[in-house]
């Protein structure tokens, strides 16, 4: 099969090259690739290869849509044909392939009204807001209003977050510092937005906010440290995803509100094959019928290109950039 793949952490690296088909386990289904979204991830993982050359490319990508061509023994729920998307395992080959062998676990039938390109798009950001909010930062049983502060709500996973804590009935504070972000995220449904580049309190306390029962930093864990430990309410969740370069005070004055400090970490359940990895399917099969019945929004995708190594080479360079606007998708014929 025809695959793209890095040989070293370098993105120059990145080329297409010939695979071997993935061969079928009783507990997987292979899917033909039709279309994937690229995350911050895919670049992060390209840097841990290393300088030095592996004997074969690593496949790379993790988001993808496409459709069922094979299905393990003890499969159940699936059959050839279906329409699926997913998130991969991260010890595993990605999804930048024409075939994926995939844990069915892991896996949900796609959103009908969705193309590959838009339900590819999902499932990296939708688990991890879900899994952030409703999972992590608190049980799931959220009192309706409650104050959520979304740093980085126009970003994929605050994309995601934001609808997903609407329907819970929560008010929602994000973060913008562009005039089209800040759009985004009013159309999204939060109730109000502020300017991460400025200082937070002001804005918030201008909006009648003190203080945040919940906040998820989405973006720079150290850099908005001591705002977010000052706006959480004594008891508060602070929810992360974004891993530290440095050491951070834990102590006090943080300390003394006795927080819940929750990190989020997407392919945790398929890299530690947990007991529960079946929740990552449950929750897209989830995410799928919200998004037959209008109540999560097709995120905004940049124009779909074709799965090429070129145009993985500069998707790549702009992930890293970090000034990207919605997601990026490629699709395979």
């Amino acid at each position: 099969m025809k695959a793209f793949g890095a040989l070293n952490s370098s993105i120059d690296s990145i080329h297409e090259f010939e695979s071997p088909d993935p061969v079928v386990a009783p507990d997987e289904i292979i899917v033909k690739v039709r279309a994937v979204s690229l995350n911050p991830v895919d670049t992060k993982v390209r840097k841990m290869i290393g300088a030095d050359d592996l004997s074969t490319p690593r496949i790379l990508g993790f988001d993808a849509a496409g459709i069922v061509e094979r299905v393990g023994g003890h499969v159940k729920n699936f059959s050839i044909g279906d329409e699926v998307f997913y998130s991969g395992d991260v010890t595993r080959p990605g999804s930048n392939a024409e075939l994926q062998a995939i844990q069915a676990a892991l896996v949900a039938k796609k959103p009908e009204n969705f193309s590959f390109h838009q339900a590819a798009a999902l499932p990296l950001v939708s688990l991890t807001a879900w899994e952030l909010l409703f999972e992590r930062m608190t049980d799931g049983n959220i009192p309706a209003g409650t104050p959520l502060l979304i740093i980085n709500g126009a970003g994929g996973v605050g994309s995601a977050l934001i609808p997903l804590a609407k329907s819970a009935g929560l008010t929602v504070v994000a973060t913008a510092s562009r005039e089209a972000s800040r759009e985004w995220c009013l159309k999204l449904g939060a109730d109000h937005v502020i300017d991460h580049k400025s200082p937070l309190r002001q804005q918030a306390e201008a909006l009648g906010f003190g203080e945040f029962p919940l906040i998820a930093n989405l973006h720079d864990t150290e850099q908005y440290w001591e705002q977010t430990s000052d706006l959480l309410a004594p008891l508060g969740s602070l929810g992360l995803i974004v891993e530290t370069k440095n050491p951070l005070d834990i102590g006090n004055p943080l300390r003394l509100k006795s927080p819940r400090i929750a990190w989020e970490y997407m392919p945790t359940r398929s890299r530690f094959q947990t007991p529960d990895m079946h929740r990552q399917g449950e929750i897209l099969a989830e995410i799928a019928k919200r998004c037959d019945q209008g109540t999560f929004p097709k995120l905004s995708i940049t124009a779909p290109e074709e799965l090429t190594a070129e145009n993985l080479r500069a998707a790549h360079r702009q992930l890293e950039s970090a000034s990207t606007i919605g997601k990026i998708t490629m699709g395979l014929r």
